[in-house]
């Protein structure tokens, strides 16, 4: 097993003009971290995406540390302007290319945030299986002749319960097709975290593990920084192992089923990012280390 850490994990400093990608890549390793995981690379300005990337992986090459996962969006319902067969080719032709230039071993691609408003009827997962799973049937078989594996991630609400990914899943029915397990993501669907985990970690080819902070519907709206679930509750981004996700027992349940892959932080609370990722990243060596 080899602990990563999200780049996701430092875009407010990114974002805030305060460090780099390319400082991303040294501060990763400077934290201890054995794997760096890119999510959706923002191309600075004169450089196109592939020659970024090829930037990126000299830099992890020159510091020492993996790749361990390409993680962007994607939408088999949606995505480009409602064509399934242009939203595979865009996937295939640009995203695909960027994997194998960071030399990365998966690429995580979301299925679908659901169907269009307009949409009033026949909304249900199950109507909209068939065209996810030709999606991903076909982006992952030219993957894999690139040595490449996909994954969906529990995310993004829609396909977001255990149910609905372990249904997907099984529908691919694919080898090079897997999930990247992230054990918080179960709360924004308002299910058991460690239930869903129980039932998915079989299937799982990386981890996340990310923690919340949760306050009931019921109550008043707690403000910036908090955003609803499905049923209405409120989150917000937690330090791992300040929140209410059962850290160390989702950890145990994915321990116990034998998974030796990479378990990577993704922070993504109001606290200070270094801060945030350092003392997650501390309970979370803490938390695996003792079970």
């Amino acid at each position: 097993m080899k602990l990563g850490v999200s780049s996701y994990s430092f875009s407010k400093l990114v974002s805030d003009g305060k460090m780099s990608q390319m400082d991303v890549v040294s501060k990763a390793k400077e934290m201890g971290f054995d794997i760096l995981e890119f999510s959706t690379i923002s191309v600075p300005e004169g450089k196109t995406l592939p020659e970024f990337a090829a930037e990126l992986r000299a830099e992890c090459d020159r510091v020492g540390i993996e790749v361990g996962n390409y993680t962007i969006g994607s939408d088999f319902l949606n995505g480009s302007d409602g064509d399934l067969d242009r939203e595979i080719e865009r996937l295939i032709t640009v995203e695909l290319p960027v994997a194998k230039i960071l030399r990365s071993p998966g690429m995580r691609h979301d299925a679908t945030s659901g169907f269009a408003n307009g949409i009033k009827t026949r909304r249900g997962f199950d109507n909209a299986l068939d065209r996810l799973v030709q999606g991903y049937r076909a982006v992952t078989a030219e993957a894999k002749k690139l040595g490449i594996r996909t994954m969906v991630e529990n995310h993004g609400f829609f396909s977001q319960d255990s149910d609905r990914v372990e249904k997907l899943i099984n529908a691919v029915g694919d080898d090079n097709f897997g999930l990247l397990l992230d054990i918080g993501n179960f709360m924004c669907v308002d299910e058991d975290p460690a239930k869903a985990v129980g039932r998915l970690a079989p299937y799982a080819v990386h981890v996340h593990v990310k923690d919340f902070h949760y306050r009931d519907g019921s109550l008043d709206a707690p403000g910036e920084g908090w955003f609803q679930t499905r049923a209405g509750n409120y989150l917000r981004g937690a330090i791992v192992g300040h929140g209410v996700v059962p850290v160390r027992k989702c950890l145990s349940i994915i321990k116990s089923k034998g998974y030796d892959g990479v378990v990577s932080l993704e922070f993504e609370g109001m606290e200070d990012p270094i801060a945030g990722i350092r003392i997650g990243f501390d309970n979370l060596k803490r938390f695996w280390n003792e079970i």
